[in-house]
């Protein structure tokens, strides 16, 4: 065998600029809104479920407060998370380097090849097109 096809990773990065920043920050603003209206959701309907539920079993209750409540921290996490995100957001300097995920190539590679230099492969744009190729 003379040489073997492979998937490697290759890394997406972005070069900050004024149009990324403000693009990431409208992303951070809808996921926070989204979580805000999933609380609004949730509280609306736990007090129809807590009603009905005390009709039936009073003992449920406290089980089902709990469910409510772990959902409602779930989403606060998240938006927390977000709000954190925010501010790095804002804090990124102008110029520099970003990782934005990972996708995968096919590379065929021979006896002799350097597989650290296939590996490190990374693709940089700027304002979501490519700039560079680096390995």
């Amino acid at each position: 065998m003379d040489s073997i096809t492979l998937k490697c990773p290759v890394t997406i990065k972005a070069k900050v600029t004024e149009e990324l920043k403000k693009n990431l920050a409208a992303e951070i603003q809808d996921g926070i809104k989204k979580a805000d209206m999933e609380l609004q959701q949730i509280e609306f309907h736990a007090k129809r479920l807590l009603a009905e539920q005390a009709k039936q079993d009073a003992q449920g209750l406290v089980v089902l407060r709990q469910q409510i409540d772990a959902e409602k921290q779930k989403r606060l996490d998240f938006k927390n998370h977000m709000l954190e995100r925010l501010k790095e957001t804002a804090q990124l300097e102008i110029g520099s380097e970003i990782t934005q995920g990972t996708m995968e190539r096919l590379v065929t590679v021979t006896v002799g090849d350097d597989l650290h230099k296939i590996m490190g492969t990374e693709i940089l744009l700027e304002d979501g097109k490519i700039i560079a190729f680096r390995s």
